[in-house]
Parts: C-alpha cells; sequence; structure tokens
C-alpha cells in the first residue's frame, strides 16, 4: 500500500475537489470549511426518515407503557 517512490498521495477537497490543504484537511481552504459546516448546520446531510416511527416524543410507539400519558402512577 505504500509508494514505491515515496511520495505521498494528495486528497481531494469534498466541496470543490482541490487538492486537500494540511491545515483545513480534508478540506482545501477554510472557505470549503465553512461551506461544509454550514451545509451541516442547514440540514443539507440530513438523513431522511420514512415510516410510522417518526415519531420522536415517543408518544403512541409503545402500546401498554408501563407509564400512564399524564406521566403519573397513581396505585
Amino acid at each position: 500500500m505504500s509508494d514505491p517512490d515515496g511520495a505521498r498521495k494528495v486528497g481531494r477537497c469534498p466541496i470543490c475537489g482541490r487538492a486537500t490543504d494540511p491545515a483545513y484537511r480534508p478540506f482545501c481552504t477554510r472557505r470549503c470549511a465553512d461551506v461544509d459546516l454550514s451545509r451541516w448546520l442547514g440540514g443539507v446531510y440530513a438523513i431522511p426518515m420514512t415510516g410510522p416511527d417518526d415519531d420522536e416524543d415517543g408518544e403512541d410507539s409503545m402500546p401498554g407503557s408501563e407509564f400512564p400519558p399524564n406521566g403519573r402512577l397513581d396505585h
């Protein structure tokens, strides 16, 4: 797996495709790193969810749960 001539392979920036800079790896510049961060924060890289299990708060997802909907156990 090593290069026979000792040359190090240069990766490519995932945003623009230019050679990466070790200071901003895996990006080429601070700008491309910021573009990537903006995409993450904006939800561009979000994984879409489909199906009946989309309920994030957990209500109605577990029929017969030990806790009633009001959260109190009145025994």
